[in-house]
């Protein structure tokens, strides 16, 4: 068997081990396309019945670590509109490009229907507030970025995490793109803007490799101006919001 064969083979004994009553199951993430390493876990979505509960579990089966996605029928619209409204869809990718296990009433079929309407419809837009916080984030960012020696690394390399993560977040969101967080982060900014995202990665690793925040600073820049530009004076949030 190959790997992804291999992967598929264990999520279904962990399906079956574990829950009995399962109406569907899929394996997603790298395993479902076959790219696991060898010490990368199972992310496995599963489907029960409406007497059960839905929740989120990570086990060890066989020895290998497993992510559980667990999912009442009841309760899967809801929480595909929850996934939705974080902007990251992370559910929404494993039933919509997952490996199918197990579906002996059509369940799981119906499901993955349902998460790829809500994928084709896309993340919801920022509100005005929420783009204008953004920005004056960002700007911030920026100008804590430039203004930061190269000695003080600690801080350079927190301050290119987050400028990366907020140009990211803020550039999907200008393209009606899904983002995402860690190995998803450089995948979805490239999916959605190739030529800005790459210059923002570079623009990190120039950071990280070199010290040198310039390019960095470069990238961010373009992204605000596409966004109508740098946020610094005249910015006011109420204290709750």
């Amino acid at each position: 068997m190959n790997d992804q064969e291999t992967a598929a083979a264990h999520a279904l004994r962990l399906v079956t081990a574990r829950f009995p009553h399962a109406l569907g199951a899929l394996l997603g993430g790298s395993a479902a396309h076959g790219r696991a390493g060898s010490t990368s876990d199972l992310d496995v979505a599963v489907l029960v019945p409406d007497s059960d509960r839905s929740r989120r579990e990570v086990v060890r089966h066989d020895g290998r670590l497993a992510e559980l996605f667990v999912n009442t029928v009841a309760d899967v619209a809801e929480f595909f509109e929850w996934d939705r409204a974080r902007r990251r869809g992370t559910v929404l990718f494993v039933y919509a490009d997952g490996l199918p296990l197990h579906d002996p009433h059509g369940h799981l079929a119906r499901t993955r229907d349902q998460a790829r309407a809500v994928l084709a419809a896309g993340p919801p837009q920022l509100s005005p507030a929420e783009w204008e916080h953004g920005r004056y984030v960002l700007t911030c960012y920026l100008d804590d970025l430039v203004d930061t020696s190269p000695a003080d690394r600690y801080e350079q390399l927190a301050l290119a995490d987050h400028a990366l993560r907020e140009a990211t977040h803020l550039i999907t969101a200008h393209h009606r793109a899904w983002t995402g967080i860690g190995k998803w982060l450089p995948r979805r900014l490239l999916s959605a803007d190739p030529e800005r995202g790459r210059a923002l990665l570079d623009g990190h690793r120039a950071v990280a490799e070199r010290a040198d925040p310039a390019p960095l600073a470069a990238a961010v820049e373009q992204v605000l101006d596409l966004l109508g530009g740098p946020l610094r004076e005249g910015y006011a949030r109420p204290w709750r919001a």
